[in-house]
Formats: C-alpha cells, sequence, structure tokens
C-alpha cells in the first residue's frame, strides 16, 4: 500500500475541521496509520518546506505553521497521493472546487487548512521528518 503525509494546518485545528478532514479521508476507505497533534519547532518546519527556502513567501508559511497545533498523519491506501491531492484541492482558494477540502474551508492562499505529499519521494522525506 502506498503512504502520504497529511497536516492539517494550524487554522484547520483552530477552526475545528479535524474531525471533518479525518471524516473525509476515512469515507474515501483510506487507512490513518499514525497520528499526532503536536506544535512543531521551526527547524522541522523549514525542513519540511525546504524547497520554498528562496522563494518569498517562505517565511510567512514557515511563521503559520509555527502559528499552533498542527494534525500530522501518515495515510495508507492505493493510489492515496494522487487522490488525496484531488480531495485537497487546488492551493488557491479563489479556484479550488466545491467539495474538495480547499474549496469548501480555505479563504486564503497562506492558510489553506491542509497540506498533502505531492509525490511519492515528498511522502517518504516528510513521513521521515514528523514521525521518526
Amino acid at each position: 500500500m502506498e503512504k502520504t503525509f497529511i497536516m492539517i494546518k494550524p487554522d484547520g485545528v483552530r477552526r475545528g475541521l479535524m474531525g471533518e478532514i479525518i471524516g473525509r479521508i476515512e469515507r474515501k476507505g483510506f487507512k490513518i496509520t499514525k497520528a499526532k497533534l503536536v506544535k512543531p519547532n521551526k527547524e522541522l518546519v523549514e525542513e519540511h518546506y525546504i524547497e520554498h527556502r528562496e522563494k518569498p513567501f517562505f517565511n510567512e508559511l514557515v511563521d503559520y505553521i509555527l502559528d499552533g497545533l498542527v494534525m500530522a498523519m501518515e495515510v495508507e491506501g492505493e493510489n492515496v497521493i494522487e487522490i488525496m491531492r484531488l480531495m485537497i484541492g487546488h492551493r488557491d482558494p479563489k479556484v479550488a472546487l466545491p467539495g474538495t477540502i480547499r474549496g469548501d474551508f480555505a479563504h486564503s492562499l497562506t492558510e489553506n487548512i491542509i497540506h498533502g505529499s505531492d509525490s511519492p519521494e515528498s511522502a517518504e522525506r516528510e513521513l521521515s521528518l514528523w514521525f521518526k
């Protein structure tokens, strides 16, 4: 079975959306094999988003993730990476389709509720960071 990393970001946790999001994952038939509610440290968040280090929004993104608790999850299932990305929806809430997590709940490019790995390589790297 394929595995992916899913993170409900601080705005999703604060807004009480964990149950809704976890329910969607489980109703899709995926299994949450690891989960933890955590306040990440700066080193972890910077390493997680290392590919964005040179981008102008990097510091804002890091500060946002450090602003509260996140729900980190390992999710398992057939084609889970691709299907979860479809369920999550576009990063920009103005174009995220209704029915997707971001389409239904996000209202900001930065505070966009959820993160999901975009490839098997990213999933492996991110899971190893969050679940050592």
